[in-house]
């Protein structure tokens, strides 16, 4: 069994994320709410998401609405402002609660500031449902969906080895790395993920870490914000890459990658191998032009997909379907999850992996 550390507390995880031959989980603590009885169609469903930082946020909001409303519910989809994130969340997942809601799923602003909400939902007899962020330090989460986080840190680090790779044959490689928001807790997630590969190159001074700066507090980005990775890329090219050769950086996300690649062009250098994660329009382009070396694709519609399923299994009085009931605990429970598997894409398999992908099919003929 592997661990994965969040970023403010031990998480125990799986080494093994079983993807195929699907269970469904005895819930510990669900059947007490009405909710858990069935409810009927044209009831409301919450939907708490985050702050609009990225393509796919904006997208998971718009399929949510149409989703459950094709399914016969009544979505209150609702994103916490850009300032005061998590407060705003909490005020808005109280709300639902007072709208009687009987499913609230939530893409935390910080899954570490929402247990007297979840409570509040549960006490009222709503079912929660974490959605790709999973919310920590309390009983009162029921399910998680999500794609396999852990898999996409792994996917990263891979990438980063293999594209540095492919431009010199032999190393040492010397590297950067970058982090999320440390309120964030699929940050340190994707970290460990991407160092469990990384790691053992460090270690054999094949892959070297120019500034030093390896623990995760200090490759943080704070609110994934692109200016603040830009900022310390600018920082790192000064101080550590004057006389020397940036060879790659692992980048979380397509928004931080594109802000290190702006920094890199900016000091007049050559483009490093970085990855990314979201399969961002932009980046795509940037991958198609051979600038930003890879990102994941983790297919929001899939996963919204997977979140409404849970919640029609739920308006039946049925127990959702889970293929991952050892690996998420988070430090209460451990909370039964639904785990997509996540695709790492580059410019030789662009074409394949968005072929059916309306928008970034044609960005990659």
């Amino acid at each position: 069994m592997r661990k994965i550390a969040l970023a403010t507390m031990a998480v125990a995880a799986a080494t093994t994320l079983i993807l195929s031959g699907c269970s469904n989980s005895a819930r510990t603590d669900a059947g007490s709410g009405d909710a858990a009885a069935g409810f009927d169609q044209g009831s409301i469903v919450g939907v708490a998401l985050p702050a609009k930082t990225s393509e796919n946020w904006v997208l998971a909001g718009d399929l949510f609405n149409e989703d459950l409303t094709s399914a016969g519910f009544k979505p209150d989809v609702q994103y916490a402002a850009a300032s005061g994130t998590v407060a705003n969340q909490q005020e808005q997942i109280q709300s639902m609660v007072t709208k009687g809601a009987k499913v609230i799923v939530i893409g935390a602003a910080d899954g570490g500031q929402l247990g007297t909400q979840v409570k509040a939902a549960h006490d009222a007899g709503a079912i929660v449902i974490a959605y790709d962020r999973l919310i920590l330090n309390t009983e009162d989460v029921d399910y998680y969906v999500a794609y396999d986080n852990f898999k996409v840190g792994e996917l990263q680090g891979q990438a980063l080895l293999d594209g540095m790779k492919a431009k010199k044959a032999d190393g040492p490689y010397n590297i950067e790395l970058f982090s999320g928001s440390s309120d964030d807790a699929n940050s340190a997630v994707f970290f460990n993920g991407a160092m469990s590969v990384l790691q053992p190159a460090i270690d054999d001074g094949t892959v070297v870490v120019g500034s030093g700066q390896t623990d995760i507090k200090q490759t943080a980005t704070d609110g994934w914000k692109a200016e603040n990775a830009q900022r310390r890329m600018d920082s790192l090219l000064t101080s550590t890459y004057t006389d020397k050769e940036l060879d790659g950086v692992l980048s979380p996300n397509d928004t931080l990658a594109r802000a290190i690649i702006t920094s890199v062009k900016q000091a007049g250098k050559d483009i490093p191998v970085v990855t990314g994660q979201d399969s961002e329009v932009e980046s795509v382009k940037s991958i198609m032009a051979g600038e930003q070396y890879s990102t994941i694709n983790k297919d929001t519609r899939n996963l919204v997909k997977q979140a409404v399923a849970m919640v029609t299994s739920v308006s039946e009085g049925d127990t959702p379907e889970t293929n991952d009931d050892e690996s998420y605990d988070n430090g209460s429970k451990v909370v039964p999850a639904y785990l997509l598997p996540p695709q790492i894409v580059t410019k030789d398999n662009a074409a394949e992996a968005y072929a059916n992908d309306p928008t970034l099919g044609p960005l990659t003929k």
